[in-house]
C-alpha cells in the first residue's frame, strides 16, 4: 500500500515591497482579491499552511502565523522561520511561494509536488520566459532543512538570496501562473483580464461563486435547486407487506381452500387467512393477516368445484410478495446533500412521503439582449438584424436548471448598461448577451468596473467565446456576458452555464462526456474550438470546421458539439456537450 507523504505550504509575505513605494505587496488586489489570498487559496487544501511575515489577525486560525528574525531579514530567512513554526516529517512536501504571484492556482501547486519525492528533491517552477522561479518551488522537507542547516552553519541566513539554497541538484517544471509581479507595471499588467482556458474559467468560477442561501420549498416547485441537506424518507417503502404480482395469498404449504373474497390494491378492513386458506390478491394490495406468501396465477391450478387450490407440480418455490420496508425504511437517505433536484428525485421523495425539503435554488435569471442594430419584432431596417437568439436563449437556461424570469432587450448607451445590472435585484443570475468584445460600442466591461464588480473570467482562450465575461456585482449577483453571435452565444452559454449552475446552488458539475475527434488535427488551431460534430459508425466524431458564427444552422441535425483541444491531433479526445432537442 502506498502511503502519500503530507503537504504543505509556506508562504513568504513579508518584504517591504520598496520597488512598490514600500506597499504592503500581498495586501493589492487583483481581480477583487489580495495577493496573499490568491496564494492562500491555491494552497488551501494541503495539509499545512505556513505565512510568515506581519501578522494578520483576520486569516483562519488554522493558518500557522510566524514572522523572520531579525524582519525583514530576506526570503531564505523567513523559510526557516516558516519551517521551523510546523512539524512536518522528513518525508513531506512543502511547497515554498511568494505572495506575489497573482495567477497562481491549486494545479500548478499540485503539479510541483507530484514532481518532488526522494528521489528528486527539489522542484522548481518555470515561467513562460523560461525563467526559474526559485520562489515558487516544492521541496522535501528532509532536503530542505538539510540545505538551510548547512547554509546557517556556514554563513548565517540573514539576507540570503535564493540561489545559496537552490543548489544543483534540482528540476524545473512548466506550470501556470509563476508570473511575479515586483512592480506598479506587474501589478497594472496582472488586473487586466487574463486569457484562460476553458477548464481554468470554470475552475475560476467554482471557487468564487457564492452558493445561494438554502431555503425550504416544496420539491414540486424546485426543479434545478440542489438539496441543501439529505432527503430521508418518512416512511416505510412499501409500508406494508404487499403482492408483487397478480396471484393468491396464501397460508401455509397447501393446497389450500380458496374463499371468495378478493383483495385489491387500496382496499381497506381487516382480513385474516386462517391455516390452508387463500384469496385472491392483486399487484400491490396488502397481504391479509395470517398469510404466508404470495404465488402468481401460472403457478397454481383451481379446481373450480371444490374450490381447492393448487401449485402446478414443476412451480418454483417462491414468495412474490414483497415486505414492509423492502425498498427503504424511515430514516433511509434517499438522496444526499448536493444532489440536483430532477423529476427522479420529486418522484423518489414523494415515494418516501417527503414533499419539501431545504435546497439552494433554482437559479432566477435575467435575460438581456444587446445591441441597437437587433431587431426583436417588425420589418428590419437598413442596417438591422433579427434576434434569433433571444427566443431561444430561456429555453436553453431552463433545460439547464435555471428560471428565465426576465428577457429584455438594452440599447448600447453609455449608461445603459450600468443602469439596467444595477436595478437587477430580483435574480440571482444576469445573462448579457452582445457587448462584451470591448470595442467602441461595447459598454459592459466598464460599466462593471464602475459598478465595483469583480470580474472572474474576462477572456477566454477558444473559439467562439474568447470575450466571455463571468463577474460578481457587489450585491452578489452573478452576470455572464455571452458573445453576441449567436452560434458563439449558445455554444458558450452551454459550456460555462453547468459550472456557474452548480456553483450557485452547491453541486457538483458532473463529469464530461469525452469523445474521440478522428479529424483533429485538420479541425484545431492555437486555441480551443467549439466545432458542430457527427458521430461515425465506429463510434469516433467528426468534427465541421466550416460552421458559421452568424446563424445557429451549423447545429441543426446535430447532437453534440466538441470542444476540440488546441494543437490536436487525429485521435484526440475532446470533451462532448450534448446540445438540447
Amino acid at each position: 500500500m502506498t502511503v502519500t507523504p503530507p503537504t504543505a505550504a509556506v508562504i513568504l509575505a513579508g518584504g517591504r515591497g520598496t520597488r512598490m513605494g514600500g506597499v504592503d505587496k500581498p495586501g493589492l488586489l487583483v481581480h477583487g482579491r489580495r495577493l496573499l489570498d490568491i496564494a492562500l487559496s491555491a494552497t488551501a487544501h494541503l495539509d499545512a499552511v505556513v505565512v510568515v511575515g506581519p501578522h494578520r489577525p483576520e486569516l483562519d486560525a488554522r493558518i500557522t502565523q510566524t514572522q523572520e528574525s531579525p524582519i525583514g531579514a530576506g526570503p531564505v530567512a523567513a523559510i526557516w522561520a516558516g519551517l521551523s513554526a510546523t512539524r512536518l516529517p522528513d518525508d513531506a512536501v512543502v511547497v515554498v511561494l511568494a505572495s506575489d504571484l497573482p495567477h497562481i492556482e491549486a494545479e500548478s501547486v499540485d503539479a510541483l509536488i507530484a514532481a518532488t519525492s526522494t528521489d528528486n528533491p527539489v522542484t522548481c517552477a518555470v515561467d513562460e520566459t523560461n525563467r526559474a522561479q526559485f520562489l515558487f518551488s516544492a521541496w522535501t522537507v528532509r532536503e530542505l532543512r538539510k540545505r538551510l542547516a548547512t547554509l546557517r552553519e556556514s554563513s548565517g541566513l540573514e539576507n540570503q538570496p535564493m540561489k545559496a539554497i537552490v543548489t544543483e541538484p534540482f528540476s524545473t517544471l512548466r506550470v501556470a501562473g509563476t508570473t511575479d509581479c515586483d512592480t506598479p507595471a506587474d501589478i497594472d499588467r496582472a488586473r487586466r483580464h487574463p486569457r484562460l482556458t476553458i477548464d481554468q474559467a470554470r475552475i475560476a468560477v467554482t471557487n468564487a461563486l457564492t452558493p445561494l442561501s438554502p431555503h425550504r420549498a416544496d420539491l414540486a416547485d424546485s426543479l434545478g435547486a440542489t438539496l441543501a441537506q439529505p432527503l430521508v424518507a418518512l416512511g416505510d417503502l412499501p409500508r406494508s407487506d404487499v403482492s408483487a404480482m397478480d396471484g393468491y395469498a396464501v397460508s401455509g404449504e397447501g393446497p389450500w381452500r380458496v374463499r371468495t373474497e378478493i383483495r385489491i390494491a387500496g382496499a381497506d378492513g381487516q382480513l385474516e387467512l386462517g391455516e390452508g386458506e387463500a384469496i385472491r390478491i392483486a399487484t400491490g394490495a396488502h397481504l391479509p393477516a395470517g398469510a404466508t406468501s404470495v404465488v402468481r396465477d401460472e403457478y397454481l391450478s383451481l379446481d373450480e368445484p371444490t374450490r381447492i387450490l393448487r401449485r402446478l407440480p414443476d412451480a418454483p418455490y417462491r414468495n412474490d410478495a414483497r415486505p414492509r420496508g423492502e425498498d427503504w425504511t424511515t430514516g433511509f437517505t434517499i438522496a444526499p446533500t448536493g444532489t440536483a433536484v430532477t423529476p427522479s428525485v420529486i418522484s423518489a421523495a414523494a415515494s418516501g412521503e417527503v414533499f419539501a425539503a431545504l435546497v439552494r435554488g433554482p437559479v432566477r435569471a435575467r435575460l438581456i439582449v444587446t445591441g441597437d442594430e437587433i431587431r426583436q419584432t417588425g420589418p428590419l431596417r437598413e442596417g438591422q438584424t433579427r434576434d434569433s437568439v433571444g427566443g431561444i436563449l430561456p429555453y436553453l437556461l431552463e433545460r439547464n436548471g435555471v428560471r428565465c424570469e426576465s428577457n429584455s432587450h438594452l440599447r448600447d448607451t453609455a449608461d445603459s448598461f450600468e443602469r439596467v445590472l444595477a436595478d437587477a435585484t430580483e435574480q440571482d443570475l444576469i445573462v448579457v448577451i452582445g457587448a462584451t468584445g470591448g470595442g467602441a460600442a461595447d459598454e459592459m466591461r466598464s460599466a462593471l468596473d464602475r459598478l465595483g464588480a469583480r470580474t472572474i473570467v474576462g477572456r477566454v482562450a477558444s473559439r467562439p467565446g474568447g470575450s466571455q465575461i463571468t463577474a460578481v456585482l457587489p450585491s452578489g449577483r452573478v452576470v455572464l456576458g455571452l458573445p453576441g453571435n449567436p452560434y458563439a452565444a449558445v455554444t458558450t452559454l452551454l459550456t460555462m452555464l453547468p459550472t456557474v449552475v452548480a456553483a450557485l446552488t452547491g453541486r457538483e458539475t458532473p463529469p464530461p462526456l469525452l469523445g474521440i475527434i478522428e479529424n483533429a488535427a485538420a479541425v484545431s488551431s492555437d486555441a480551443v474550438r467549439l466545432l458542430p460534430v457527427t458521430q461515425s459508425p465506429d463510434g469516433g466524431w467528426r468534427a465541421d470546421p466550416s460552421v458559421r458564427t452568424a446563424h445557429l444552422a451549423g447545429l441543426i441535425g446535430r447532437s453534440a458539439f466538441a470542444l476540440v483541444p488546441a494543437h490536436a491531433q487525429n485521435g484526440a479526445v475532446a470533451e462532448l456537450i450534448v446540445l438540447p432537442d
